[in-house]
């Protein structure tokens, strides 16, 4: 579970605005951190098969998010996955 300093931090990170706490690329930051935990997790707890699939799907929606993105703005989706560490 993502502790809500590390969560705050991303958001923070990935901000558009001061107010920006919900958009796309806070979402796109927040979902790489507890991607980050639960890939550690998973390699602790290989038959935690439950939380496979939780990662399979927060890995989905980052990719969505990162595809409408890179749709609206793409100097936006190159900047936000360099800075996040993300392959395309």
């Amino acid at each position: 579970m993502i502790t809500t300093e590390k969560k705050t931090a991303a958001i923070k990170s990935a901000q558009v605005h001061k107010d920006d706490t919900g958009g796309a690329s806070a979402q796109v930051a927040v979902l790489s951190e507890r991607i980050k935990e639960l890939t550690e997790h998973l390699q602790a707890n290989k038959h935690d098969f439950a939380a496979r699939r939780g990662l399979l799907q927060m890995v989905g929606r980052r990719r969505r998010l990162l595809r409408y993105i890179a749709e609206r703005n793409p100097d936006g989706y190159t900047a936000l996955i360099k800075k996040l560490g993300i392959r395309k």
